[in-house]
């Protein structure tokens, strides 16, 4: 049996082999359910938001809007009259009862402290009126 090729316990065994295909369908289908499974987690929560609708008119200039501005000393400017800080509280309800619509735009300059523009929005409150803008342009005193 010299010279024979192969011997007699090798014909019987065969050799293991990965099959890669199925392999790959096995990843992709866990793949796909965990992404799907992670969708289906996060749920989009919103708030419903009414933007408003632009218009083709222009809006006439509010004449009848008062600016209030808090200056760096804590002085007030009644549309850039300069005024105390107790004569704030009978202008604004003296304001309130002549206007059908009263509305106010609280403006500071660039240093004005916050506890006066604080005091102005309180007083702004005091009074009853309801419409209530506050600038956020850093304007010169007085302007």
């Amino acid at each position: 049996m010299a010279g024979g090729g192969s011997s007699r316990g090798d014909e019987g065994k065969k050799k293991a082999r990965i099959e890669i295909i199925p392999l790959i369908d096995v990843i992709f289908f866990l793949l796909a359910t965990f992404v799907l499974f992670t969708l289906s987690l996060s749920r989009i929560q919103s708030l419903p938001v009414q933007l408003p609708v632009a218009s083709g008119t222009p809006q006439k200039p509010d004449d009848d809007m008062v600016t209030l501005q808090v200056s760096d000393q804590g002085t007030y400017y009644w549309n850039k009259e300069p005024i105390g800080q107790n004569e704030l509280e009978p202008r604004l309800h003296s304001y309130r009862t002549q206007v059908q619509l009263p509305r106010v735009l609280i403006a500071g300059d660039n240093k004005a402290r916050f506890g006066a523009t604080a005091y102005a929005l309180d007083q702004v409150r005091k009074a009853g009126i309801e419409q209530v803008s506050i600038e956020t342009q850093v304007r010169p005193t007085g302007k």
